[in-house]
């Protein structure tokens, strides 16, 4: 019996087969929506997936999606299918790719994804968004990365609702995980780059989301992070996915009449 409560695939027997699915939807969403692949810094994995909506119109949501993979595996081609909920709401979808671990600390990571969102303020206007209307969205691994992109590293973060999923805000119980061997986070990152030790923006309002059949962790850190938030006065939805794991939650994710895929087609809806 599994006993580490990180390790997904040790709690999630069907973990093979619906990454399986969610990669053959993937490439059915990209034979589908019509899309571009767009460089955002000059690195190999520096790059976004924008998916745009049926029609022609300016000035639509923007929405970025994060993918999760303990920040050591998967990419944004196998998350392109989320793309299906974000487009069907009118909004345009940017998928972001970013380095892995541990070829690449995680604070590269977290300049990656700051640096998507960059682009998008500078260049989502010529493809028909609008930056005022920017929400995101991340799993597990990617909630923690997305959770740096309404940092309040500045008055603003330009952010203006946020859904994180099954994610990951304080990283001291990850070192003494099975990810000690694969990608050895530091007592400097834990320190650096624990969200839990962060301010963010108030003007962002964040849903946070846990599967109910998570394991322990991610239900004491969805709770532990929210607290926070509300702390800081951000207005705060805490969300319970009944009959959800941790790579179910996100598999939903892709189907809008789901009661996550339902979360976040309304969270881009509100912006709108």
């Amino acid at each position: 019996m599994e006993t580490d409560p990180f390790r997904i695939r040790g709690h999630v027997p069907e973990f093979d087969a619906i990454v399986s699915e969610i990669k053959a939807r993937s490439a059915s969403t990209r034979a589908r929506l019509r899309m571009r692949e767009i460089a955002y810094g000059e690195g190999g994995s520096e790059t976004v997936d924008v998916f745009y909506p049926d029609g022609i119109s300016d000035r639509r949501p923007v929405h970025m999606f994060i993918h999760g993979g303990y920040w050591r595996m998967f990419s944004k081609r196998d998350y392109s299918y989320v793309a299906d909920t974000i487009t069907g709401t009118g909004a345009i979808a940017i998928i972001v790719d970013y380095a892995l671990m541990p070829h690449v600390r995680m604070e590269a990571l977290v300049d990656q994804v700051r640096r998507a969102k960059q682009w998008v303020f500078q260049h989502i206007a010529s493809h028909g968004g609008d930056a005022s209307r920017f929400t995101v969205s991340g799993h597990s691994a990617g909630a923690h990365l997305a959770s740096f992109l309404l940092h309040r590293q500045e008055a603003f973060s330009g952010v203006s609702a946020a859904l994180l999923l099954g994610g990951l805000y304080d990283l001291k119980p990850l070192q003494s995980s099975f990810l000690r061997s694969e990608i050895a986070i530091t007592d400097r990152e834990v320190a650096d780059l624990s969200p839990m030790l962060h301010s963010f923006d108030q003007g962002c309002r964040a849903i946070i989301a846990v599967g109910a059949e998570e394991t322990p962790p991610f239900h004491q850190q969805a709770d532990a992070f929210s607290l926070r938030l509300r702390q800081q006065g951000l207005s705060v939805t805490s969300e319970r996915l009944e009959g959800s794991n941790h790579m179910s939650s996100v598999r939903d994710l892709g189907f809008p009449d789901t009661a996550i895929g339902r979360i976040l087609s309304q969270m881009i809806a509100s912006v709108g």
